[in-house]
Formats: C-alpha cells, structure tokens, sequence
C-alpha cells in the first residue's frame, strides 16, 4: 500500500487567494522561553491551502461544511492527468479526455501541480480552472467530487459560475491540491475537511491511497 499525502503544508507566507488574510503560524507559548509546553496561535482564512468549499460558500443557503457527507469526502477517485497545454477545464477537453465510466470523485492534474512542486509563493493568476461549460459536463455525469491542484476550482476572473453550476448539483468541491507526485490512475480518496460549525468551507487533510 503506498500512501499520497496531497495536501499543501500550511505554513506562514504560502499563496491565498488575492484579498484573503494572509496564513499566521505563530508560537505563543515556548518551553524554550520558560514555560511548561509549547502552544501554536493559527490565523488564516477558511479557504487557505488544501480545503473543501460547501454550498453556503457561492449560494448563501446554510449548507455549511460541517453538513457534508462523508460518503462523498471517502471512496475511490480517478486522477486525471491533463497535458501542460491545457489552458482551461472545457466541456470539450474533458470530452476528449479519458474518464473511466462511473467514476464519481474526480481529481485534476495540470500545470498547476508545479507550481506546488517548485515552491512558488506568489499567487498565479492564469491558473487552469474549470470553467462553466465544464462544470456542466461534470454535474450532468454523476461526478459528486471534483478536486483540483490550485486554489479554485474556478477560472479567477469569473469564479461564480462554475461553483454555482458544481454546489448547486451537489458536487463537492476540493482545492488546493498538491498532484506533482501522483501518477495517474485510481485510487482511494480520504478527505476530512475540520468539523467548522456554520462555515462556508474548511481547510482539509486529504491523501490517496493506492494498493499494491
């Protein structure tokens, strides 16, 4: 069995979306300062990092993360590996793409992943994103998860259709993935976004697990 973990360390200075607070890991109790243990005080936004956004984020109806099912965060998912001069996630590329019937939780890998890989700490703006023709073609074949390796699932300068399209069906959506290292294939998804009581989505450990 080996074990992907796809998700982004959380740490002081790492990309968020643009207006967002910016991630604060600060040590607010120190043993090496006297004291009987150590504390870590946490800043950043609900969508920092590896995270699962939920309804109330684009649609406002109280379908906060802590509501999500957990039959969908867990269960076999497809890595889709897409080419470098993949530019957007259209109805058309995932046409021609090489989706196995039946898959139902579906994770992009682009271009995007290199960035994670290379360490890049400045927000990209022309990241590739599903767009709204695309989050029809998911929606209408069953997919209940779509993850993606950059911070939205959506293009940035027009991020409201597509998560509308996908969290009105139902889909769950999970950003902020770390792909570089995962071959393409099946494997079995285990996300847990943190259990936030009326939040609009949660940052989130997530892994892949592939058998042997």
């Amino acid at each position: 069995m080996k074990i992907y973990d796809i998700s982004l360390s959380v740490t002081p200075g790492m990309p968020v979306w643009p207006g967002d607070p910016p991630v604060e890991v600060v040590q607010i109790v120190s043993m090496d300062e006297g004291s009987e243990y150590n504390m870590t005080h946490l800043r950043l936004s609900a969508h920092a990092g590896t995270h699962v956004d939920a309804p109330h984020h684009f649609l406002n109806d109280r379908r906060t993360v802590e509501s999500l099912p957990l039959e969908i965060l867990t269960g076999p998912a497809f890595v889709l590996h897409l080419a470098d001069d993949v530019s957007a996630i259209t109805a058309e590329v995932l046409s021609c793409s090489s989706i196995p019937p039946r898959t139902s939780r579906l994770l992009f890998r682009t271009r995007n992943s290199k960035l994670w890989a290379s360490n890049i700490p400045d927000f990209q703006h022309d990241f590739v994103a599903v767009t709204a023709d695309g989050a029809d073609w998911l929606a209408s074949r069953g997919i209940r998860l779509v993850g993606v390796d950059y911070l939205s699932v959506a293009p940035y300068d027009d991020s409201v259709p597509t998560h509308r399209i996908l969290l009105q069906a139902g889909v769950v959506v999970l950003e902020g993935l770390n792909l570089s290292q995962v071959p393409a294939g099946y494997y079995h998804l285990y996300c847990l976004p943190l259990k936030l009581a009326g939040a609009d989505g949660a940052p989130a450990r997530a892994i892949l697990v592939a058998e042997d």
